[in-house]
């Protein structure tokens, strides 16, 4: 058979990608609860081996982790909701606190500019305005979303249980579209795939775990006011790589502003925050994880973003995951291994333009 000219090749390639793109534009309340579930079964696949090496029926084996995950995941909730309750309570005081903060803001910008305080207000007064025209449009979005969210969750236990239930079905699938002969660099990709998916998911938990716990309390010792809700906060946002640990110190900020009339207590959460973030960054996270697949930042950085216009959140967050396993995938097969470098981060020890198959031969 004749072989396919590398410029017909590349465009397939392309249009795939564009196909991919479409369909998850178009399906991501589809696509995103099967692909959440595939990266949760895999890792519950230990526990759920562990239970029928002891002869549990596998229906047991198999809800009995479900069950774990769901217990985890409203502890989580409860915790969260318990500190945002908190922090409701003390509503009459963080008004008082914005109410200074604001009037300092207007007295600065009387000062830097022409606005008046009055002229600001009325400008404010507009604006609200327009916000609450607003508001009627964007709460029928809300109300979609939340419903598209339970939809998500109510799902996600039932993807899960058929994924463990039918697993040989999915990897008879697998295998049945390779020849024999590549079989082994399948079952290669497969377990490396499980064990990337596994030490990600599990160092993510334990992540979110110790870094509610170091931050929110070194923020208790120093007397910072929502320190739990703030350590919580930004342990779930630093999930997102890059974007999540600039939306966290952001939030952090507000919320200490709305408990203080003083940027003592803003410093003091910012100083924090890149100490712990120092400190998970280089040494805890890179020996919890211990993946042997590394993606460079311009790639995670573009995935987080097109994940995130693709599929929302829930794109944001499973982007690292995805282009982990895709690196894998493509480094195990000629056609896309180009792709496994652009993902990668192994930069080459000189410029590609230096080697003998760019160089033009001397006339």
């Amino acid at each position: 058979m004749k072989e396919l000219p590398l410029t017909v090749k590349r465009s397939i390639e392309l249009f795939g990608l564009l196909l991919i793109g479409a369909l998850f534009v178009v399906g991501s309340d589809i696509i995103m609860p099967v692909i959440m579930a595939f990266f949760i079964s895999i890792m519950l696949v230990p526990v759920y081996r562990f239970l029928r090496k002891y002869k549990v029926p596998e229906i047991i084996a198999i809800v009995f982790p479900i069950l774990l995950v769901v217990i985890f995941v409203g502890l989580i909730v409860w915790f969260f909701s318990a500190q945002v309750a908190n922090l409701v309570a003390d509503f009459p005081e963080i008004k008082k606190n914005v109410a200074i903060h604001l009037k300092s803001l207007s007295q600065w910008i009387s000062s830097v500019s022409h606005y008046s305080p009055t002229q600001q207000l009325d400008f404010i007064n507009k604006k609200s305005n327009d916000l609450l025209n607003m508001a009627g449009g964007m709460a029928s979005g809300a109300a979609l979303t939340l419903s598209s969210i339970f939809v998500f969750v109510g799902l996600l236990p039932i993807y899960i249980y058929l994924m463990l239930f039918y697993k040989d079905i999915l990897l008879k699938f697998i295998f049945m579209w390779f020849k024999t002969d590549h079989h082994p660099k399948v079952k290669e990709a497969i377990y490396e795939t499980e064990s990337i998916i596994k030490n990600y998911l599990v160092g993510l938990l334990i992540q979110i775990t110790y870094m509610t716990v170091l931050l929110g309390g070194l923020l208790m010792l120093f007397g910072i006011e929502h320190a739990l809700l703030i350590g919580i906060i930004f342990a779930i946002l630093n999930l997102i790589p890059y974007v999540g640990a600039l939306i966290g110190n952001i939030i952090g900020v507000l919320l200490t502003l709305t408990a203080s009339t003083s940027m003592a207590p803003v410093i003091t959460v910012l100083a924090v925050i890149a100490a712990v973030q120092f400190l998970d960054n280089n040494i805890l996270m890179p020996r919890i994880v211990g993946s042997k697949v590394k993606i460079n930042a311009l790639i995670a950085i573009l995935g987080v973003v097109l994940g995130g216009s693709l599929a929302g959140v829930s794109g944001m967050f499973l982007a690292m995951p995805i282009i982990a396993v895709l690196k894998v995938i493509f480094d195990r097969t000629e056609m896309f291994k180009q792709w496994g470098v652009l993902f990668g981060d192994e930069r080459p020890s000189k410029s590609p333009m230096t080697f003998p198959m760019f160089r033009k031969k001397a006339l």
